[in-house]
């Protein structure tokens, strides 16, 4: 696989959030497209009926501006921070520090690379 390319096709689901509870039976899931640093995609699952992000990748940073609509009829959006990591198995972990927009509050979360 091209370094440039290293999110391409990959899934990821929401462990944990200091923003809100993760539902374990239908967390969010996160699908990553990437071309030489570039990255696009969308999410759903738990609160989110769906979701789109667009960032870039540098090195083992991802940097991202994101939008989802809720379950509620509420939207939300913002910027978020990534740091990947990689667990022993050798699938992949991501750990987002991310803000909403309109509020100074940072929050954290993990997710982990489906099989």
């Amino acid at each position: 696989m091209n370094d440039n390319d290293l999110l391409n096709d990959r899934r990821f689901v929401m462990v944990s959030s200091t923003a809100s509870a993760v539902d374990p039976d239908g967390p969010t899931e996160f699908a990553y497209r990437e071309s030489g640093g570039i990255i696009w995609g969308d999410y759903t699952g738990d609160t989110v009926v769906h979701g789109r992000f667009l960032g870039t990748r540098d090195a083992d940073r991802i940097e991202l501006t994101y939008v989802h609509l809720l379950k509620n009829g509420d939207r939300a959006g913002g910027q978020s921070t990534s740091r990947i990591e990689t667990l022993p198995d050798g699938r992949l972990r991501l750990v987002e520090e991310f803000q909403f927009a309109g509020d100074d509050r940072v929050h954290v979360s993990v997710c982990s690379e489906v099989d």
